[in-house]
């Protein structure tokens, strides 16, 4: 209106907009600017994470908020979402494949990989992560500078006495994996192994997905100037992956929350308590 110096009746009939929509003052929810200051701290923090993840926890920290007015808020921010990943055909698939062989119940199905990384003088080390694939549970992450088949049955064999012994260990062909000594040693204590095609890495596809999380979400963010930083920093990170940070597959609740909360059970009456006591058999 002021650029065109029309009035405001006349610019309202050009556009169909009927006057007192133009007149009405938005007003906001009183907990908008509570939420949008929360929303921009977690999308701060966790810099690689989508308004839906986000979304999820903000239920966790007592919030009450639709998916759909966070993402109108992270948009009104200017938050960014995170490009989607190109998709991956398969070009064959084997036993140890994790479209074959599917996890389905916990100790089902554990998968472990090497991830590489570098402290702040140039020197490489080694991560060994080890997945349960059906509750995407990291179970332990091992660091060192160096890491071998025998540190490999040293973590399988702390984690197969705290854990039991999983139905199968998927990994890929690595000369760690593969090791006469691994495979006899893993086959003694009941479990069985399963080997990916060779450069086939979408077959070992749960801890893939887990390794470049780890990546995109730490290590590309995070400077480390020693070895005992970097396994002080990464287990802590290990432990948000299981207690706090929304998993998408597990419908954006974490592999294993600190805390359960059961669903409410009705309480049995006093009467009907009663009554149950009497007609128990008395032993003599």
């Amino acid at each position: 209106m002021v650029k065109f110096g029309v009035s405001e009746r006349l610019a309202c009939r050009v556009l169909g907009q009927h006057r007192s929509t133009q007149r009405k003052v938005r007003k906001g929810r009183a907990d908008e600017t509570a939420l949008t200051a929360d929303i921009v701290a977690l999308a701060t923090k966790y810099g690689r994470y989508g308004y839906r993840r986000i979304a999820a926890m903000l239920e966790t920290f007592g919030w009450v908020v639709n998916v759909k007015r966070v993402e109108r808020i992270w948009r009104q921010e200017g938050l960014k979402v995170p490009a989607r990943q190109p998709k991956k055909g398969r070009l064959w698939l084997n036993d140890g494949s994790c479209v074959r062989l599917r996890p389905e119940y916990p100790n089902h199905v554990w998968s472990y990989d090497f991830v590489e990384d570098r402290t702040h003088n140039g020197r490489k080390f080694r991560m060994l992560n080890v997945i349960d694939e059906f509750t995407r549970e990291c179970i332990a992450i091992r660091i060192d500078r160096k890491l071998k088949s025998t540190d490999v049955i040293d973590v399988l064999s702390d984690l197969f006495i705290l854990r039991g012994v999983p139905g199968h260990v998927r990994s890929d062909n690595g000369p760690e994996f593969v090791a006469r000594a691994v495979r006899e040693w893993i086959t003694a204590v009941g479990a069985k192994t399963a080997y990916i095609e060779p450069g086939s890495p979408w077959e070992n596809g749960y801890c893939e997905s887990f390794n470049s999380k780890l990546r995109d979400e730490l290590l590309n963010g995070e400077l480390f100037y020693t070895l005992a930083e970097a396994r002080i920093v990464i287990e802590g990170w290990r432990q948000h992956y299981n207690t706090l940070r929304p998993h998408s597959s597990l419908g954006y609740r974490p592999p294993a929350p600190a805390a359960v909360v059961w669903p409410n059970t009705p309480t049995q009456p006093a009467s009907s308590a009663t009554s149950t006591m009497a007609d128990k058999p008395t032993m003599h």
